[in-house]
């Protein structure tokens, strides 16, 4: 009986080409989308998992509040980690990274190459994370300074063979020997370093608890549950923290660093939630957003959902071309169980015949999609588990669920009226249309959706964020020049094409060196006239060179001597210290006994040094080194001739370090880089889901037309004008496409409402998005049918009239 099925759902299938072009080809790129954003969001959750213990380790948090600003940290002071280990048993493991090195300047041959994946850890790494060690011995990897770890990819680049244990490597002009050598980190971590220092190499003032500058992770033993571990946390801010708190602050009490006006806290993070579910200061690296994951998913479920639809859909409006089979079949005696299982093989063979180009679809269209997602996505990691469980239960799946409407309602046909004809079994069914109406409230919700996520793009394109981020150029590896920053600085300047320039590693924009820093008000420190804020050392034109604006007093002048006690506030600053004339007042900063008097000389407008998600904090600009990279304003439409000129003045002052340049505005651009992503996936599966669903609507408008050409010709006959058929047969799904639209407009509403939420700077949603999203469906839906309402409605009514 089964291969009887079999054989007649094949045998209608190519009988019946158009109607299953129709069906396989909507199916295999509903499948193609979801396959493909499978495997993204497959990717995204597998994060760190790949470590043993992922499921004990735990990144330390801290949260500050001083003076009102709230700093959420995913660093942790130094001593920290050591401390957890000694006084608490639960703790099996730790392990500390220092992950703030900008760059290190590593020499191949007669060469420097400025890297930038560099961290300093402590020699339990490897008791902690899962890095196999493919030469070397990883117990005394990271035991005394002078030693580094390196991936086997960099020792092949730089010793041609990951046997390079003992050979010597030069960094920064220092000499360190290659001590183990490990797997490349996979894509599939938060956190990717090529070269891995020792904690003993870094110079470092340690066994500070109020200074956090270290990604501290922890290895809770078997059965430990981090949120209750969490309550014991308390005990560590007030059995380290107050005491030094007490001696700077001038508190009386722990219970004044525990929530409400002012706090201090420590909380363990999981370690596989990091990648998605953590934007936090001193990030490692640029984490991804959960929010977007489930985004893809939904549009991966809905585009499925749509193309499934089209199979019902179709399946049911060709309904009346297959009641007299159905009809005759219940005469011979095949009762309706048959009839059910018959059609349901037929809708099976459709999905697996579509899985199969599907497949073929995923494995063309990998290469682009990786493209689009920055993702190295291949074909092997559909062999995942779960994954492809879900490849091979699928088409059963869509089978089943597709079918069984289509497959009860055709079943359930009565013989007699079959046989004595039967009429109207499209138009009639309302189940249809909410259906289609389904379809095309998803599509306009993608359209919507769209539309939104651009024009917050081009809002962020547009807004005034306080500097001007064209044409500057910044240097990497200024380290390099060794003492020699101002001299090249000043060379430079001389070129005709160049504007300004600043030495500094501290830039306004998310990824770029940062430092936290209290200041307060009074002499003497206390809680309520203390501020956490953003303190960057720069040097006198810093201002000049990124165009930013004094709101009042002046910028940093080499002609004042005293400016290196001075210092240039922001308004979100200005206004957190409540001075109504902030120029000429004094703050405080530094350690017992080592207090720091600074004079507010200037107060610079409100600039965004981090991405619009976020409100702009308080910040000091205060004079200093940070030479870890050089920037300059180039005044010029030559810009390719003007870096030629900066290069040619970088090679005389230090020949053999690679000159790396980027722009300012691309790394203001990469900031982004998520919404743009979610931008361009959004415009591909938005047309994607329309085009699914145009193709269902192509079909029905085929089968109505069909069944509707008798009814078409008598309305010829008797005077109707081409183009008053013409509205006839578009009116009943254009009604449906609008009701789609009216349904969308709240769903869509809430959700992008929701999602321009994460932004402390956002666009307007204005009430034409809805209007655009409208006219768009009901264009496309037009267009789509108007094929063949044109079509029927120029049919000659005497040939129609006798063909019935």
């Amino acid at each position: 009986m089964f291969r009887n099925y079999l054989k007649i759902a094949w045998r209608n299938l190519r009988n019946h080409k158009f109607h299953s072009f129709l069906n396989i080809f909507g199916l295999s790129l509903g499948i193609a989308c979801f396959l493909l954003i499978m495997l993204y969001v497959n990717d995204e959750f597998s994060y760190d998992r790949f470590n043993d213990k992922a499921d004990r380790i735990y990144r330390v948090n801290t949260d500050v509040k001083f003076g009102g600003i709230e700093q959420l940290m995913a660093i942790a002071p130094d001593p920290l980690g050591p401390t957890l280990k000694n006084d608490y048993p639960q703790i099996e493991e730790y392990v500390r990274f220092y992950a703030k090195d900008e760059s290190r300047l590593v020499r191949k041959g007669s060469e420097l190459i400025d890297e930038h994946r560099i961290v300093h850890a402590d020699s339990t790494l490897f008791n902690v994370f899962t890095l196999p060690v493919v030469a070397g011995n990883s117990l005394t990897a990271l035991n005394a300074a002078g030693n580094v770890v390196i991936t086997a990819s960099m020792a092949k680049k730089y010793f041609g063979s990951i046997n390079c244990v003992g050979e010597v490597l030069e960094a920064n002009r220092k000499h360190y020997r290659v001590t183990a050598v490990i797997r490349d980190i996979p894509d599939n971590a938060h956190f990717n370093f090529d070269f891995i220092f020792p904690m003993s190499d870094l110079d470092y003032e340690w066994g500070n608890f109020l200074s956090a500058n270290f990604q501290t992770y922890v290895v809770l033993k078997k059965g430990v549950d981090y949120r209750q571990f969490n309550k014991n946390l308390r005990q560590v801010v007030d059995k380290y923290i107050f005491p030094q708190a007490k001696e700077i602050m001038q508190i009386s009490s722990a219970d004044q660093l525990n929530g409400g006006e002012n706090k201090f806290a420590f909380t363990l993070f999981p370690l596989t939630d990091i990648h998605l579910r953590s934007d936090r200061q001193g990030e490692i690296g640029a984490n991804g957003n959960v929010q977007f994951v489930y985004i893809f998913l939904a549009i991966a479920v809905f585009i499925l959902m749509i193309a499934c639809i089209n199979f019902m859909n179709l399946s049911t409006a060709r309904s009346a071309a297959r009641v007299k089979e159905v009809g005759i079949r219940k005469v011979l005696g095949t009762d309706r169980q048959s009839l059910i299982y018959q059609f349901l093989m037929e809708s099976t063979v459709t999905s697996v015949i579509s899985l199969l180009f599907a497949l073929v679809l995923v494995i063309s269209l990998l290469p682009v999609f990786n493209q689009l997602a920055s993702k190295k996505l291949s074909v092997f990691n559909m062999l995942d588990v779960k994954l492809l469980l879900t490849i091979l239960v699928l088409p059963f799946l869509i089978g089943l669920g597709a079918g069984c409407y289509p497959a009860f309602f055709m079943s359930r046909f009565q013989p007699i009226k079959v046989l004595k004809g039967m009429t109207g079994t499209l138009r009639k069914s309302n189940f249809r249309n909410m259906l289609v109406i389904f379809q095309f409230a998803t599509s306009a919700i993608l359209i919507i959706c769209t539309i939104v996520v651009f024009r917050q793009l081009n809002f962020i394109q547009s807004k005034d964020v306080g500097f001007d981020k064209q044409q500057v150029l910044i240097i990497n590896g200024a380290a390099a020049l060794k003492g020699k920053e101002e001299l090249f600085k000043q060379e430079v300047l001389g070129i005709n094409s160049v504007k300004a320039g600043t030495v500094t590693g501290y830039l306004p924009v998310s990824g770029a060196l940062r430092k936290g820093w209290t200041y307060w008000k009074n002499a003497t420190m206390d809680l309520d006239n203390s501020i956490s804020v953003e303190s960057w050392e720069v040097d006198v034109d810093y201002i000049k060179t990124m165009d930013m604006k004094m709101a009042k007093g002046r910028d940093f002048s080499k002609s004042f001597m005293s400016d290196s006690g001075a210092v240039i506030i922001n308004e979100s600053m200005a206004r957190s210290l409540g001075y109504a004339d902030p120029v000429g007042q004094k703050i405080y900063t530094g350690t017992a006994p080592d207090v720091t008097v600074l004079t507010i000389i200037g107060v610079v407008k409100n600039f965004n040094y981090e991405s619009l998600r976020k409100n702009i904090g308080p910040l000091c600009l205060t004079l200093g080194r940070s030479n870890e990279l050089v920037s300059f304003r180039l005044n010029t439409a030559q810009v390719g001739q003007a870096v030629r000129q900066i290069e040619s003045k970088w090679r005389e002052n230090i020949g053999d370090a690679r000159f790396n340049y980027r722009f300012l505005d691309e790394d203001f651009n990469r900031m982004y880089f998520a919404e743009r992503r979610i931008g361009k996936i959004a415009v591909i599966f938005a047309g994607l889901a329309v085009l699914i669903a145009c193709l269902g609507l192509f079909g029905l408008a085929t089968y109505m037309a069909e069944q509707r050409t008798k009814e078409i010709s008598v309305r010829k006959v008797l005077g109707a004008s081409v183009g008053r058929i013409i509205f006839l047969l578009s009116i009943d799904f254009l009604k449906l496409v609008m009701v789609a639209v009216i349904l969308a407009a709240p769903v869509s509403y809430y959700f992008m409402n929701k999602w321009l939420g994460n932004f402390a700077f956002r666009s307007s949603f204005p009430w034409w998005v809805f209007l655009v999203a409208a006219v768009m469906c009901l264009v496309i839906a037009f267009v789509t049918i108007s094929y063949q309402t044109i079509r029927v409605a120029r049919l000659n009514p005497v040939k129609s009239l006798r063909a019935q």
